[in-house]
């Protein structure tokens, strides 16, 4: 008999090594071996622990099927019973952080199993299980696989044995918004005049209690006659003319682009295709409409239900994009449009 202890491992369709985008509808599947970084995770248990098998599910699937692969994912964990259940690390892959978030949420709370999984601060599987799970801060992208690992490794090590997980900042996860009642040496109004001192005289001090920060955007006024509106297209959904004429990347982005369409009545293929990585591409390349709707507009503009279809429209790539560069495209594209006297915009996503 090994006295290892168990570790179960999640990975998506990529990262268990079945395929891309096209791959990306599978439903979950367990095998009894390691898989993809599930591998390099066992070598970094310094021989305490063994990774028994991997479930692999498809990125679209889960999302698009959620009820059916918990049931099956939580059904498999029950069977082989894991002493600690690892997901990812997603760094800042949407779909894929979302269901590593859900199952991670579902193996802490319903199982009562101690889970550690990794992503990027921005990734939007973050908030759904951070206060269950231990969530290792990656970078945005899998060339922090080895860095990442490592640290998730360490902190499964410590759940699967029982010894107490240290503070944030020292074991390197996400805050789980949790306080603890420790001892120190000066009270707490002592500490707060230095940190105010510390403010006052322009020095570093490290709050004790930092604040989320609420981006809170107050909407703009409704569009009072649509019929004598000029309505502009924005899409993060990838779309640009044939050859992608300015590089927009395909993950990640780093620009947008602006393209005329005056008289133009649809983006047609092959005239426009998607460039973007995060999503399986062939409707969007058979009709790109499907994503940038320019036909529908151009129907209401003959309808009259619009006043006018802007001459250009606005494009770049959402997935992995940082939230500081959305925000950046954002002001740089409405700033523009603002100029140029435009009432209202389509802003359409994948």
């Amino acid at each position: 008999m090994s006295d290892k202890y168990k570790v179960l491992y999640y990975v998506n369709q990529f990262f268990g090594q079945v395929g891309g985008e096209d791959k990306a509808g599978m439903a979950p599947e367990y095998r009894g071996e390691k898989i993809g970084p599930a591998l390099g995770f066992e070598g970094l248990l310094n021989k305490n622990g063994e990774v028994v098998g991997t479930i692999i599910c498809g990125d679209n699937y889960f999302n698009e099927n959620k009820e059916k692969a918990l049931d099956f994912i939580l059904g498999t964990i029950k069977d082989i019973a894991p002493d600690v259940f690892v997901a990812g690390p997603a760094f800042n892959a949407g779909r894929y952080g979302v269901a590593c978030g859900e199952i991670s949420k579902a193996v802490a709370e319903k199982l009562n199993i101690p889970v550690v999984t990794g992503m990027y601060m921005e990734n939007p599987g973050l908030d759904i299980c951070k206060e269950v799970a231990y969530v290792v801060r990656t970078s945005d992208s899998a060339g922090g696989m080895r860095k990442a690992l490592p640290i998730m490794a360490q902190i499964a090590d410590k759940l699967a044995k029982g010894i107490e997980v240290g503070p944030p900042e020292e074991e390197g996860y996400i805050p789980r918004g949790m306080r603890k009642t420790i001892f120190v040496e000066k009270r707490g109004s002592q500490r707060a005049v230095e940190m105010l001192l510390a403010r006052l005289k322009g020095q570093p001090f490290t709050t004790e209690m930092p604040m989320p920060v609420f981006d809170i955007v107050e909407p703009a006024p409704a569009i009072k006659d649509l019929s004598k509106a000029t309505i502009a297209l924005c899409t993060s959904g990838g779309i640009v003319p044939e050859g992608n004429p300015d590089h927009i990347q395909s993950a990640s982005a780093q620009k947008w682009g602006k393209y005329d369409i005056a008289g133009r009545d649809a983006l047609n293929a092959p005239d426009f295709y998607t460039t973007h990585g995060g999503y399986d591409p062939v409707y969007a390349n058979e009709i790109p409409d499907r994503v940038a709707p320019l036909d529908i507009l151009r129907e209401f503009e003959k309808e009259g239900y619009i006043g006018k279809v802007y001459d250009f429209f606005y494009t770049t790539t959402g997935t992995g994009t940082s939230v500081s560069k959305a925000k950046e495209f954002g002001t740089q594209i409405g700033a523009e449009l603002k100029a140029a006297g435009v009432d209202g915009v389509i802003l359409t996503s994948t």
